[in-house]
């Protein structure tokens, strides 16, 4: 059984970096709170987002049982925010990207005459792990957020018009990076059948919107319809979202202006579902309910998101 999971980890800076914790003690409290948490859940491979600085991944991993294998992209956002995996498995960087697919326009993020963005706005990294039977790629991800941020670093528009105009750009820029992780996962799955792929992370987009949609290939196939019981052809280019999978009380990752949601996904190809793996989101603790301030509860421990986890029959 090799298990697998995804994690946005709020802000791992070190202490005072950042928008991290602002004092050894409290940065010292998430940093067990975070321990005991993957501790419980157990993974060989936990995919990790909000990354502000390696070395607070490191001192993450220096705090788990065991030997733990850090890496992390080299492409963080404006806040110095990135994605990377802790891993048990030796890990193989395939690539760390922030470039669009070469055919899509750059999209226009802000209000002109801001220039138009041409890249992700967090690199994507991808990486290789050898699992029984051959490898498995792993691709990780943090899409752009749902929270909107206006001119002068505002959290509040002025005017309707305003939050229309910015909620659309976030939505370009959300829809453009969704398809250059597709195009990563595309070139996976190629040249046939077979291709162990996942794709997992933060996507700020639940289940059935349209950019976590991108994500998966042709459809007709999704868990749960009567199209996956039946091969075809397209089901070498698919993933498979798996969170159709996650028994129903425990299916949301954050709680949003006292909405439950699940933004933080994992996706599988056709080689990984039979037997189809068991997957759980681990709630340790109640949830904060973020709104448009993100400085609200950078005090308390642990993360504003809950970790979502798949037990894939393999063996590391």
């Amino acid at each position: 059984m090799v298990v697998i999971g995804t994690w946005n980890l709020e802000n791992l800076f070190l202490p005072g970096d950042g928008d991290g914790r602002p004092d050894p003690a409290t940065y010292d409290a998430k940093l067990k709170a975070l321990h005991g948490t993957i501790t419980a859940i157990g993974p060989d491979v936990l995919a990790v987002q909000e990354v502000g600085d390696p070395e607070a991944l490191k001192d993450l991993a220096a705090r788990l049982t065991g030997d733990w294998h850090t890496v992390c992209s080299q492409h963080p956002d404006s806040r110095g925010i990135r994605v990377g995996f802790l891993s048990r498995l030796p890990l193989t960087v395939v690539a760390d990207t922030v470039a669009l697919p070469a055919k899509l326009a750059p999209i226009q993020v802000a209000d002109p005459p801001a220039p138009l963005s041409g890249q992700l706005g967090r690199g994507a990294l991808t990486v290789t792990a050898q699992l029984e039977g051959g490898s498995v790629t792993l691709i990780t991800c943090h899409l752009k957020s749902k929270l909107l941020t206006y001119p002068e670093n505002r959290f509040f528009p002025h005017g309707e018009g305003e939050r229309a105009r910015y909620g659309a750009y976030a939505l370009y820029r959300r829809t453009a990076e969704a398809t250059a992780v597709r195009e990563l996962a595309t070139a996976a799955l190629e040249p046939g059948d077979g291709k162990r792929v996942i794709v997992l992370g933060d996507l700020n987009d639940e289940a059935e919107a349209a950019t976590t949609q991108i994500l998966t290939g042709p459809p007709g196939s999704e868990i749960g319809t009567g199209g996956f019981e039946r091969d075809d052809a397209g089901d070498r280019r698919r993933l498979w979202n798996l969170s159709p999978l996650i028994p129903d009380a425990e299916r949301y990752s954050r709680i949003n202006h006292g909405r439950r949601e699940l933004i933080d996904h994992i996706f599988a190809s056709h080689a990984l579902l039979a037997p189809l793996p068991e997957v759980h989101v681990r709630h340790d603790h109640d949830l904060p309910s973020v709104t448009e301030d993100p400085s609200a509860h950078v005090s308390k421990p642990g993360s504003d998101h809950a970790p979502v986890f798949a037990s894939f029959p393999l063996d590391g």
